[in-house]
């Protein structure tokens, strides 16, 4: 399970060498919006060549490709061993995945990498990709959705307030989209000020009790904020241990926890997905 995923830009080359002990679960390695068009070719280059001299057992890498014909060359770029997964930047549909799908299979093929090795997590960055959640979660390759929110809220004219509920409909819709397909749980957006770290933690908690279970950083010092929020505390894992022993030793149906309230299936998976 990825609780931080840190934004590193892919045309900053000293960002990039500390990225992989800023300790954060996943890297996603950015060759969207943080580089200037005038040098995307020369970091989709860089990229390739720093994503070959990773070695394994650090965290998960990603990388942030373009939408349409430009994804495609980042596509064909960073299919190398070590990549777990790319993020499509501004996914509209299913069928833009289905041909990222068939540029993936092409390059893993010319690479020797296995078929299907290298994951999708679409962005969905407006209301049409917001409301086309299930399907564009069905499509090939897909392990998670991340929502982004920034072109989002210009498109819908959203200004939200202390609490966001504005935006409430449409994470909840990721949420739920993922879930009925079986993903792993979305990642949560970004914030963009990185300075005010209680805020940081107040909006990772309200996004936890949402649904999300990881959470995107653009900022290194937002890392152990977003990591303590997903990390469960050890009452939480201990009260976890209890229900499944309680629930697996039982000799009749009727199961109760500590408190001696009642105690179902789907109590026991939310205990078993904590402990995973």
């Amino acid at each position: 399970m990825i609780r931080s995923a840190l934004y590193v830009p892919g045309d900053q080359p000293g960002k990039l060498a500390k990225a992989l002990d800023r300790g954060a679960d996943a890297l996603i390695v950015d060759l969207e919006d943080a580089v200037l068009p005038a040098h995307k070719d020369a970091a989709r280059t860089a990229v390739a060549e720093w994503l070959r001299g990773v070695e394994p057992g650090g965290p998960e890498i990603y990388v942030r490709v373009n939408p349409g014909e430009p994804g495609h060359e980042d596509l064909r770029a960073v299919a190398v061993p070590g990549v777990r997964g790319v993020c499509v930047a501004k996914t509209e549909s299913a069928a833009e995945l289905e041909a990222v799908d068939g540029v993936l299979a092409e390059a893993e093929a010319a690479e020797g990498l296995p078929a299907g090795a290298i994951a999708v997590c679409p962005l969905l960055e407006s209301a049409g990709a917001v409301l086309a959640a299930p399907e564009i979660a069905r499509a090939p390759r897909v392990l998670r959705l991340q929502i982004g929110e920034a072109d989002l809220r210009a498109e819908l004219g959203v200004e939200p307030g202390p609490d966001e509920r504005e935006l409430l409909w449409a994470r909840s819709q990721v949420v739920l989209a993922s879930a009925a397909a079986r993903l792993a749980p979305p990642l949560a957006p970004i914030s963009t000020d990185f300075r005010d770290l209680d805020a940081l933690r107040a909006s990772t908690v309200a996004l936890k009790r949402l649904g999300f279970r990881g959470r995107t950083c653009v900022h290194p010092a937002q890392v152990p904020v977003v990591n303590e929020v997903f990390t469960p505390a050890e009452e939480e894992i201990a009260q976890a241990r209890d229900l499944i022993a309680r629930f697996e030793g039982a000799e009749t149906g009727v199961v109760t926890d500590a408190r001696g309230r009642m105690v179902d299936e789907a109590i026991i998976r939310a205990a078993r997905r904590l402990l995973s």
